[in-house]
């Protein structure tokens, strides 16, 4: 399986909406400037059919350290977080029920 790249997402945009590659840059670069203020600000961002990006919360807690194995402090932080909506977990679905079915049972 390989790997996406933004300019793989931008050249995807030029060709289905047949206009140049900068203004497909242009585009991908605002649509996703567009999702990551309105997270920082606290929003959801939803997409419908898509998915919901949005902020959590993570509460302050202990760890420890992996240098020297003393506990440390780990301070609260909001955490971007992504859900998908009910379209894109059927498409994701669709395309994997094949290849679960040839694995066969463990």
């Amino acid at each position: 399986m390989a790997n996406v790249s933004k300019a793989d997402l931008t050249d995807a945009v030029a060709k289905a909406a047949a206009i140049s590659k900068t203004a497909a840059a242009e585009a991908v670069n605002a649509l996703f400037d567009t999702v990551v203020a309105g997270v920082a600000k606290g929003n959801r961002v939803t997409v419908v059919g898509f998915g919901t990006f949005l902020a959590r919360k993570r509460q302050a807690r202990t760890g420890r350290s992996p240098a020297n194995g003393k506990e440390i402090r780990i301070p609260a932080r909001n955490c971007p977080a992504f859900t998908p909506g009910q379209a894109f977990k059927d498409a994701v679905d669709a395309s994997g029920a094949s290849g679960r079915a040839s694995r066969g049972k463990r």
